[in-house]
């Protein structure tokens, strides 16, 4: 509670523990909006069913950003 005309506490979006977790219905509205405004396409590798497309698109990720940590190698 705050005494009246003091100030608000601040905001930020760094602010832990006030905000839910983002849903799933969330995380795909902003995909879509990544692929309509920005033409950038966020699909998750584990989505992508066709397993020639799938290792392409994780060699492109990789020669871009490097491995992701405990990324599984298959015994590589």
């Amino acid at each position: 509670m705050s005494m009246h005309g003091a100030p608000l506490a601040p905001r930020s979006c760094l602010n832990r523990g006030t905000r839910s977790p983002t849903s799933d219905t969330e995380v795909n509205a902003m995909r879509a909006a990544a692929w309509h405004r920005h033409g950038v396409a966020a699909i998750p590798v584990d989505d992508v069913l066709d397993p020639w497309l799938r290792q392409a698109i994780t060699n492109e990720a990789n020669r871009r950003w490097g491995r992701r940590n405990g990324e599984n190698h298959h015994g590589r």
